[in-house]
């Protein structure tokens, strides 16, 4: 069958689907991942064929203009703490419209979905999987009649929250209701000569690569997949220095790939970050570009910096892992079994870094909370008490116990053959 992959122009976004798609490959399948031009060399550099559709989005002009006001509305915990319920309705309406004026609609520009839509309507495929911000390619799949599917590698929050506010709202009549996600997806799938359906924010199924424990159970059908990582489109090299065990424990500090690449703000200070762990009797390897390096008045000398290394060539040599809450990193981490201190400020992260806690795999330290002091006994915590790497290794047992996307694939298989099926009888 014929598969077309589908994600935003962001390295940290489009990773989450290079594993399906080469499963899907290796399967006999063919396969075309479609983005924005600007991520055309990261999905070619991941060895597969690549589809620029449209202009890039201009995510971070939006984000320099009213960044600051879309995401103050989201530092509410209870919002990131995963209890949309105890938020008034006007709370959660307003959350809607900001996230569909400012992110949703702005990463799928009209132009990326004309051209997605243009080009499903060329190469017809039968199923198209789209990574959970990407609603271009529910729009596309509609459009010709394929099946599709969301390929979540990070948990399911928003859709938790936009559930709740339509549950919310069911009581109330029509004209009430209020709901800019769904109106802007109707208007786009109006264009296209098409009616919307709530599939188109849902997927008519999901892949989730979160493990059992983390997943966030919506009642929506699910296909769980074992995450397996791919760190981007910088190469993977073992320098020789990893090749030796180390000598004394090795913590890996890194803050990811969003905050390097975009204007996404970063709610962390990374000079109180290096003098937490600045006399510890550690080795710690900080994966750090030049822009971060700027804001660093002095390296500790137990510090070895380096710009990219693969997380999960490092991740097997450490003994904890500093980072700053991201779906990849975390989920990284948690297949390797290594102990995580995460400091995650906003949206999922804060989930992903509480249910860590729960289970006794790391610790979770709000960034608005870092200071030299509470990172360094935190870090030394899951050092020293044994049972964080218990934690670790039970976290590193549920990732594996999820099947393989190779072993994924038969159901996909089965699963794009049903709702085609559907299609054509019109059920």
């Amino acid at each position: 069958m014929r598969v077309l992959l589908t994600a935003f122009a962001q390295d940290s976004h489009l990773n989450g689907i290079v594993p399906m798609a080469w499963a899907l490959r290796t399967a006999g399948h063919e396969v075309r991942v479609a983005s924005q031009p600007a991520a055309v060399e990261s999905i070619t550099r991941a060895g597969l064929t690549a589809v620029p559709v449209g202009d890039d989005h201009r995510l971070d002009d939006v984000i320099r203009s009213v960044g600051e006001g879309m995401l103050a509305h989201h530092l509410d915990r209870d919002y990131l703490e995963m209890r949309p319920e105890a938020l008034s309705l006007d709370y959660l309406r307003a959350s809607n419209a900001i996230l569909t004026a400012t992110f949703y609609s702005q990463i799928n520009n009209a132009t990326m979905v004309d051209g997605l839509v243009d080009y499903a309507r060329f190469w017809r495929p039968d199923l198209v999987l789209w990574e959970p911000f990407t609603f271009a390619g529910a729009v596309a799949a509609k459009a010709v009649g394929a099946a599709h599917a969301r390929l979540l590698s990070f948990p399911d929050l928003f859709s938790h929250v936009h559930l709740t506010l339509r549950r919310r709202q069911a009581a109330l009549t029509e004209q009430l209701r209020d709901d800019p996600l769904e109106e802007w997806l109707a208007c786009t799938l109006d264009h296209y000569g098409r009616a919307f359906d709530p599939d188109v924010v849902t997927g008519q199924w999901s892949i989730d690569q979160m493990p059992r424990g983390v997943r966030l159970e919506l009642g929506l059908p699910t296909v769980p997949m074992r995450y397996i990582p791919h760190n981007g489109p910088a190469p993977a090299v073992v320098p020789e220095w990893l090749r030796e065990p180390p000598t004394r424990p090795r913590v890996c500090l890194t803050l990811g790939l969003t905050v390097r690449d975009t204007e996404f703000p970063n709610a962390i200070d990374l000079g109180e970050l290096l003098d937490s762990i600045a006399d510890l009797d550690a080795e710690v390897v900080a994966t750090l570009g030049a822009r971060e390096l700027e804001q660093v008045p002095k390296v500790p000398d137990n510090t070895r910096v380096v710009e990219h290394l693969a997380l999960h060539a490092l991740l097997p040599s450490c003994s904890a892992i500093v980072h700053h809450g991201g779906a990849g990193t975390w989920a990284t981490a948690a297949a390797q079994g290594v102990p995580q201190v995460a400091l995650g400020w906003m949206w999922d992260a804060i989930y992903r870094a509480r249910r860590l806690e729960e289970i006794g795999a790391g610790l979770h330290l709000h960034s608005e909370d870092l200071t030299v002091q509470t990172l360094r006994d935190k870090l030394l915590r899951v050092l020293q008490e044994s049972s964080f790497r218990s934690g670790a290794r039970r976290l590193r047992r549920a990732v594996l116990a999820a099947p393989s996307p190779n072993e994924v694939v038969p159901a996909v298989e089965r699963l794009t053959a049903r709702h085609r099926a559907a299609h054509a009888t019109g059920r």
